[in-house]
């Protein structure tokens, strides 16, 4: 496998969603960042000729930038578009794959996106190899990365039948924002959190990635997820990888990777009694979900790491669908002070002191103390310390993870043995639960919640409004 940076970019599934949502805005940016000088191939079924794919694409980029408020870079658009050309064919046809040798020409180290269902994933990585595009090139494949522990090894051994597993790239937007690539950065660049960062001092750690819309139309596709897969199995589970992993014996994705793997291999598989699934009142009335659908829109668990870091420490977990914000939040609660030394001890109002790591919309890090209040008595107050705001000028996921790809740099992408291994966390209890409970769209999910975490004080709920400071 070649190290050198990709000579062409293909992505299959040019005329979907996720290219117009996702890839074109990215593609853009990139452009204007640093040129893109390679050719940028759109591959799809639809009978389109390259003038419509090109105004897809500028319908994209202006989409975008009316999101953002800016406005479109005509001129990096114009050397994106000068760079875009179209195939259009059957998947299954190997004329299709013809065709796609021919308009990479003399590229030698294609980078393939397949942004397409899952279920055509095989016979596109065939079509690649029959028609000699897999030499020497690098594959993308977007989550879900199967629908259980063997639907998982399936999809792996089809990808590995024709590319190294260095060559594939299993990418998960999520790993890609600025804000989980700082809990990395913040644990192992500063000296002062490693010797805390364990059971002796920490109580308990809990993530929440909240979304205050629900399934948007796309009922009959989440309807054969749920949340544990769709969210859990992998945003989430990554999340409490960054955070629990032991120090990586160097910089390289290789050591990240490593240590990743072992934080998978020690999570404690999930028991029903560890999961509360929720489902929000009106979802059986979304379009695609069948009727009496028992598929959950909310999940909280508790998960334990059976490791020397982290044994006995509860992690709790939840994730769901028109929940109050949409908002993705860590807070690490430390152990309270062995003696009650002052005055307000016994009547202490708040948590004790903890780590916050907020991921989106904003992000942000803050650290939580208690001051003393001015006076003669011994009372305080808890008061956060922020050490990092939102920046500007940040690479969008998609913009990242696409750079690199191309450059051959897995370090945010997902490994073969880390999917197995988080699937053998849930697999347990993917068919084995009770069933889902109803909840308020707009609460915070079912009451049945509270009573997992209720041990160590309940739920942080997110505040986006953040206090002075």
């Amino acid at each position: 496998m070649t190290t050198s940076h990709s000579d062409a970019l293909v992505f299959f599934g040019a005329t979907g969603d996720l290219a117009y949502k996702k890839i074109f805005p990215a593609l853009q940016a990139m452009m204007q960042r640093d040129g893109l000088d390679l050719p940028i191939i759109g591959m799809a079924h639809s009978g389109w000729t390259v003038k419509q794919l090109r105004q897809r694409a500028r319908d994209s980029i202006g989409q975008a930038a009316k999101d953002s408020g800016s406005k479109i870079d005509n001129a990096a658009f114009d050397r994106l578009s000068a760079r875009l050309q179209y195939v259009d064919g059957d998947y299954n046809d190997p004329a299709t794959f013809v065709q796609l040798k021919q308009a990479l020409g003399k590229a030698k180290r294609p980078l393939h996106y397949l942004a397409i269902p899952p279920s055509l994933f095989g016979t596109v990585v065939q079509g690649l190899q029959q028609g000699g595009c897999a030499k020497h090139a690098r594959v993308v494949v977007e989550k879900p990365f199967g629908h259980d522990l063997a639907s998982a090894q399936a999809l792996n051994r089809t990808l590995r039948s024709v590319f190294p597993e260095d060559a594939i790239f299993r990418i998960d937007h999520f790993l890609g924002k600025e804000a989980i690539m700082n809990i990395l950065y913040f644990r192992f660049a500063n000296s002062f959190l490693e010797p805390i960062w364990n059971r002796n001092n920490i109580a308990s750690v809990e993530v929440t990635l909240a979304e205050q819309f629900g399934v948007q139309g796309r009922g009959a596709f989440y309807d054969g997820t749920g949340c544990l897969r769709d969210v859990v199995q992998n945003h989430l589970l990554q999340i409490v990888a960054l955070l629990a992993m032991e120090p990586p014996a160097y910089q390289g994705f290789g050591a990240v990777h490593a240590e990743k793997a072992k934080v998978f291999q020690a999570m404690r598989p999930l028991q029903p009694d560890d999961l509360v699934r929720g489902q929000y009142r009106g979802y059986r009335k979304e379009p695609g979900v069948k009727k009496g659908s028992d598929v959950e829109t909310y999940c909280a668990l508790r998960l334990f790491i059976d490791s020397w870091r982290w044994g006995g420490v509860p992690w709790y977990l939840r994730s769901g669908k028109c929940l109050p914000d949409t908002v993705a939040e860590i807070t690490v609660e430390l152990k309270p002070p062995p003696q009650k030394l002052f005055d307000d001890a016994a009547t202490l109002a708040g948590r004790a002191n903890y780590v916050r790591f907020r991921l989106s919309p904003n992000t942000a890090v803050a650290l939580a103390a208690r001051v003393k209040r001015a006076g003669k008595e011994f009372v305080g107050d808890q008061r956060e310390l922020y050490l990092m705001e939102q920046e500007t000028g940040q690479e969008s996921p998609y913009e990242r993870l696409l750079g690199d790809a191309m450059a051959g740099d897995g370090a945010l992408f997902t490994r073969e043995a880390a999917v197995e291994a988080a699937w053998l966390v849930v697999e347990p209890v993917l068919h084995n639960h009770a069933p889902a409970i109803p909840y308020r769209a707009g609460s915070w999910g079912p009451k049945q919640a509270d009573a997992l975490i209720a041990a160590d004080g309940g739920w942080h709920n997110p505040v986006l409004e953040e206090p002075p400071r």
